[in-house]
């Protein structure tokens, strides 16, 4: 088991982006043709080409891998006339104060929004027909499209009118599946799909790059006696179940203005954009919420468009790539495949289980369209299900503090039964390694290596290197006789020495070839992003002048991080000096003015996109036993494991706590650095001033924040501390009425906060790192598992925006 932390971030955003480009190929380990190689990404827009923009659940000035590499293109297209944006979201944030309309919407309702512009769209028929029509790869070639959609293919529909499979070619007649051969020779069957073509049933290959298909678009009738529908058909029918006022009034958002904006989509084409993050993804229908809004691009034509949606493209740094010198997977040794089902239940039917003999409702959830369900990793191991667990390692995480919910871990992880052995690698004392068995202190951002690869906000292809700049904080070790600064890459080093595992030691990658600490691994990654994707892709290599820099830049390093002798025969003599050219730079970067070919990006998604899943479509719910929707849909947020909804409201929780982001803290980092605190020492509850009038609230006042699976307000740590969740409130305009919000990375109890006693001594607290409130407490409870906060079912996003909580006034 190894698993990270995509959920607690907006996982659904990710697993939308998985589900979407799901590609109809054949697999080597079935050998058969299925939906395969779906990305774990997401997209967004190319803010320095775009002229309309809707940011929804974003806030790139304050958030959301934003400021740095977007506040400069979005405040250029501002002043210079090329740009102007909406922003929908509950809080006004600090882009919404530069936006041309501030929708305050109600939290988990963002899809009814998308379908009403979806609406909107296709009522003024201003879909891009020339992109959805192309039913196959040489039909979007044709049209010199980079990508092409499933929106013209069949879909069989029930007697209910409920859709299921998409039809393949031979259901209505036409051409079988076609007989191709892997390559090892054996032969497999590669079934078609249909469309209509001026009305007439067609096959479709999807990746033909001969044969351009371009289907109709909207299709309901019967084939062959088969009752069907054309996927943007579906589509259609879902925006169409409501009105758009339906739809507004749902959303508690004005009419007038979704009309208006849709008037705007229209007039910019391809260059109207929807830009969308943690406050879609983060709800209990965080899957249709972002499936709507990339269907909405879908109809817009976006998908690989200068001002449209981008999709990341990083350098390799793993040695897949024809002409990189160091394939990393292959040059280790020994690898043990994994085998059997994880503890998150990922990537599997819960019917393909033998735990399936227990029937609906499974124990816990399984996740067969999503991975990393970060928030399922403690909690299953307090449930034992699907087996006890008898060691657990935590490395760059803290779901203590981190998730929502996050009190009902404490409980777990003091449980030495259940969990025996919790070892932690961190760079503090935190509010989860604070119960560990063992605490190894890690490196910190200035003293490591990181491979942070690209980002969708970037047309540009890139691969940035972090690397050492600082001598370390931590010990000196020795591993494999080699003295290397104590850490995460140490440690793991030390276990394979004393447990003699291959793939490392002396001939770790091969014989003569170390892998005894980490430079040896991470300098072939730098080799390999130096060669390129291809060969001829190569960087030059440094000048005497550059070496020179390289190596003066570095003598303030200890020999147990930078050795010149080490790190050059780590990658090789041929590409020293090719490494010291990506490193000089701080990774590898494409020029901008590649990054565009033509209207069109040159890192483009370039395949298959799925307006309708069939994937989604076949899969089940493993606690209700019902299907999923394989096309967007609006369903209601604030539902439980099995579906039900929570009245919560109606027992007086009149408020939906939210969070937002300061541009001056992270939530781990930044609660010791006092420059940054100066700024805010303490954080507060928003509260809009029609609320505060209500409860007779003033500025200043202390609250407490209770909810119904946590009615006492608190923090219980498990050791006799509790702490309440108390915070002054802050009265502002900028704020959807019934709607409370606090910043994340305050309140923090460990992290130096308190009293540690350490070998004997007394670490005195530092009060300053402490102040402010944590409501994370506060977020509801999955009645139907108790000790798990509310995900989304399919996707898999923890609940962040969903939580109905009650604001009391503190007496003291």
């Amino acid at each position: 088991n190894a698993h990270g932390h995509t959920t607690v971030c907006q996982g659904s955003l990710y697993f939308t982006g998985k589900a979407m480009s799901a590609q109809w190929e054949y697999d080597d380990k079935d050998h058969a043709v299925k939906w395969t190689k779906g990305d774990k990404f997401y997209w967004q827009a190319d803010t320095g080409s775009a002229e309309f923009i809707i940011f929804v659940g974003a806030s790139p000035f304050e958030a959301n891998y934003g400021p740095p590499g977007r506040t400069a293109r979005i405040t250029e297209g501002l002043a210079s006339g090329r740009l102007q944006y909406v922003v929908i979201d509950p809080r006004f944030s600090k882009t919404a104060a530069k936006a041309w309309k501030w929708l305050p919407n109600r939290p988990g309702t963002e899809g009814a929004i998308a379908l009403a512009l979806i609406r909107y769209v296709l009522e003024h028929e201003g879909q891009n027909s020339r992109f959805l029509t192309n039913a196959n790869k040489a039909a979007a070639a044709q049209d010199g499209e980079p990508s092409w959609s499933n929106a013209t293919w069949l879909v069989h529909v029930d007697e209910k009118g409920e859709p299921g499979k998409m039809v393949r070619s031979d259901e209505i007649g036409l051409e079988g599946p076609r007989i191709r051969t892997d390559d090892d020779g054996n032969a497999y069957d590669y079934p078609l799909f249909a469309c209509l073509v001026n009305g007439k049933p067609t096959a479709i290959d999807p990746n033909d790059e001969a044969t351009p298909v371009e289907g109709d678009l909207f299709v309901d009738g019967v084939v062959a006696g088969k009752r069907v529908k054309s996927a943007l058909q579906l589509l259609k029918e879902s925006a169409f179940e409501r009105t758009i006022a339906e739809w507004a009034e749902i959303a508690g958002v004005n009419e007038q203005d979704i009309l208006a904006i849709g008037e705007k989509m229209l007039r910019h084409g391809t260059k109207a954009v929807p830009d969308i993050h943690r406050g879609v993804s983060q709800h209990t229908n965080g899957f249709y919420n972002v499936l709507a809004w990339y269907s909405l691009a879908a109809l817009m034509g976006n998908y690989d468009h200068k001002g449209g949606l981008s999709k990341s493209s990083a350098y390799s740094a793993g040695g897949k790539k024809k002409g990189q010198p160091y394939p990393i997977a292959d040059l280790i040794s020994g690898k043990m495949p994994s085998w059997g089902l994880s503890i998150i239940r990922h990537g599997v039917k819960y019917e393909d289980t033998t735990l399936f003999s227990e029937g609906y409702p499974s124990k816990r959830p399984f996740y067969p369209l999503s991975s990393d369900v970060y928030q399922e990793i403690v909690p299953s191991i307090g449930d034992q299900y699907p087996y006890p667990v008898k060691a657990l390692f935590f490395y760059m995480g803290s779901p203590v503090y981190a998730l929502p919910a996050g009190h009902k871990l404490i409980e777990i992880l003091r449980d030495v039964e259940k969990l025996p052995l919790f070892v932690c690698s961190d760079i503090v004392v935190g509010e989860t390694s604070m119960y560990a068995d063992y605490i190894f202190p890690d490196l910190a951002y200035l003293e490591r290596w990181e491979f942070h690869g690209s980002h969708p906000k970037f047309p540009m292809k890139n691969q940035p290197v972090r690397q050492p700049a600082i001598p370390p904080l931590t010990d000196t070790v020795e591993v494999f006789g080699q003295k290397v600064p104590l850490s995460l890459e140490a440690m793991l080093l030390a276990i394979a020495e004393e447990l003699d595992l291959p793939g490392f030691g002396k001939d770790g990658f091969a014989e003569g070839v170390p892998f005894t600490r980490p430079e040896h691994l991470y300098l072939k990654m730098v080799a390999n992003i130096a060669a390129g994707d291809k060969p001829g892709d190569a960087v030059q290599d440094a000048s005497d002048e550059e070496l020179r820099v390289f190596l003066a830049a570095r003598k303030h390093l200890p020999h147990t991080v930078f050795d010149e002798r080490v790190w050059k025969e780590s990658c090789g003599e041929e590409w020293w000096r090719k490494v010291v050219y990506v490193l000089n730079r701080g990774g590898r970067f494409q020029e901008a003015a590649k990054a565009y070919m033509g209207e069109t990006l040159s890192n483009a998604y370039g395949k298959l996109l799925s307006i309708y899943c069939e994937k989604v479509a076949e899969t089940k719910n493993s606690r209700t036993g019902k299907r999923f929707s394989g096309i967007a849909r609006f369903y209601e947020p604030y539902v439980d494991s099995l579906g039900k909804k929570l009245d919560d409201e109606a027992q007086g929780f009149d408020f939906k706590l939210i969070t937002h982001r300061e541009i001056f803290h992270t939530k781990s980092r930044t609660a010791s650095n006092y420059w940054l605190l100066a700024l805010m020492p303490e954080s507060s509850v928003l509260i809009n001033r029609i609320d505060a009038h209500r409860l007779g609230l003033k500025e200043g006042d202390q609250v407490r924040i209770l909810s119904p699976s946590n009615p006492d307000g608190e923090w219980d740590f498990g050791n006799g501390r509790k702490r309440p969740m108390v915070g002054k409130v802050k009265i502002v305009e900028g704020l959807r009425p019934g709607t409370i919000t606090f910043p994340l990375g305050f309140g923090h109890w460990a992290y130096g906060s308190s009293d540690m006693v350490i070998d004997g001594a007394v670490v005195r607290q530092d009060e300053r790192r402490g102040k402010g409130i944590h409501a994370n407490a506060a977020m509801r409870v999955d009645p139907a598992l108790g000790n798990t906060p509310l995900s989304d079912p399919v996707g898999a996003s923890v609940a962040f925006y969903d939580s109905m909580v009650k604001v009391v006034k503190e007496v003291s």
